[in-house]
């Protein structure tokens, strides 16, 4: 009987950590997202995460004559990349990101983790006026 009790826990326990694992470590898709930069921000109590959101503008929305705007949240673990998103608030950025079924405390409050920067550039809608003389 003790036999079979250790069996049965220890089968349960390697279906749990095969749970765990696929469920927060396990790579269910990546892509690359562009858009203008809303805020990147550093917080937490106990895990000190980087945290960001996208917007992404695009043309049908469900009013007419109006453009609709898409949010992309998302986290960062790497801190050189952290440091190129801090600079680039308000530009248009490409990021390519990982997608995870679930966050963890330490990866960011996010599913979406976003690993490398494609390009920073400035908002070409944004036309800077001289000053009149």
């Amino acid at each position: 009987m003790r036999k079979f009790i250790f069996i049965l826990v220890a089968i349960v326990v390697v279906a749990l950590c095969a749970f765990l694992g696929y469920h927060y470590f396990y790579v269910f898709g990546d892509g690359v997202k562009a858009g203008e930069l809303n805020f990147f921000v550093k917080k937490g109590y106990v895990f000190k995460t980087y945290e960001g959101r996208l917007i992404q503008t695009g043309y049908r929305s469900s009013q007419p004559g109006a453009i609709q705007s898409n949010e992309f949240n998302f986290s960062v673990k790497n801190e050189h990349v952290a440091e190129q998103l801090m600079r680039a608030s308000g530009k248009q950025v490409e990021l390519h990101y990982n997608e995870y079924l679930g966050p963890l405390p330490w990866r960011g409050m996010s599913e979406f983790v976003v690993d490398s920067v494609y390009s920073i550039s400035p908002d070409p809608n944004n036309i800077q006026l001289l000053p009149a003389r």
